[in-house]
């Protein structure tokens, strides 16, 4: 007990806790977007790896931090503008579909690294973003740019749904797409345009690992966490701000997790450790879940004309 006093009033356990979230606030925040517009997003695990790879790759080639960032944001679009296309345009399964494109997404990813380094045996490296010192606040100043980018597209996204036009659009056609076709809203090009930005963001959540909390790019090294972000949507029953605390939710256990595991006095076998975020992020998403009120068009696809 007194382990665990100490881990939680050390500062660096929770730049920790802000550092691990800090993707899944991102990709959190891209699913959230496709799936309130009706269209459910399972390509973010490969979407992901695409960022995570473009986005160091170009940076590798010399090109600048930011530029990086751009580079993944647009593979995410690119990936999610395909995914659009199956989904809205097409109506396929958006299951089958999500899946398609992750798998695509890595694959692509790993040949393309194995193509670029072919007789490389360690991961090159390059000069991620460096902590904002700057900043007054302590436990955002050990940070990096995105992490501030992330917590800030929190309240800029909530305002764009509830606060704007375009928000109430993407919401209408997520719940009532005949209502929404009937005051002249373009159905396809609303879900499109969500998917694309979602995907953008899951890219750049991708980024995150290779540009600022790593400096490399190595296989496997999203590690299903594009799949706890599709879960952490339904824990936040769809809000960003519930989002953002699913998110920190789960980076505190993981976080906790790993100090438990290096303060020498473990008990219990390191898998057990593990498994400590997973188990309780899954008992905290069925207490939520049940009460979660979800988009009433989500994973239906869409004809106009069809009533």
């Amino acid at each position: 007990m007194t382990d665990l006093f100490d881990i939680l009033a050390n500062q660096a356990f929770w730049v920790a806790v802000l550092r691990i979230a800090t993707p899944l606030i991102l990709g959190t925040l891209g699913v959230l977007l496709c799936e309130r517009a009706g269209v459910l997003n399972l390509g973010i695990e490969g979407i992901m790896v695409a960022g995570a790879f473009t986005g160091w790759l170009t940076v590798f080639a010399g090109a600048p931090l930011w530029l990086g960032v751009g580079v993944a944001a647009v593979t995410g679009a690119a990936f999610g503008l395909l995914h659009a296309f199956l989904t809205v345009v097409l109506a396929l399964s958006q299951h089958v579909s999500g899946l398609g494109i992750t798998l695509l997404a890595t694959a692509l990813s790993y040949y393309g690294y194995r193509v670029s380094f072919p007789k490389v045996t360690t991961p090159p490296t390059i000069t991620p973003f460096s902590s904002m010192d700057g900043l007054g606040i302590p436990i955002l100043a050990q940070q990096t740019p995105l992490a501030l980018l992330a917590l800030l597209l929190v309240p800029a996204i909530a305002y764009i749904l509830y606060r704007t036009p375009m928000g109430l659009a993407v919401r209408m056609v997520g719940e009532n797409p005949q209502a929404a076709e009937g005051q002249g809203v373009s159905v396809a090009a609303v879900r499109t345009g969500a998917i694309v930005a979602g995907s953008a963001l899951m890219g750049v959540a991708g980024s995150f690992l290779t540009l600022s909390a790593f400096n490399a790019f190595f296989f496997n090294m999203i590690n299903g966490r594009g799949w706890i972000c599709v879960a952490l949507v339904v824990f936040a029953s769809w809000r960003p701000g519930k989002a953002l605390l699913g998110a920190l939710l789960f980076a505190f256990f993981d976080a906790l997790q790993l100090r438990l595991q290096q303060s020498g006095d473990a008990m219990l076998p390191y898998q057990m450790y593990l498994m400590l975020p997973y188990v309780l992020s899954i008992v905290a998403l069925v207490l939520v879940a049940r009460k979660a009120s979800y988009p009433q068009a989500l994973m239906k696809p869409y004809r106009k004309g069809e009533r």
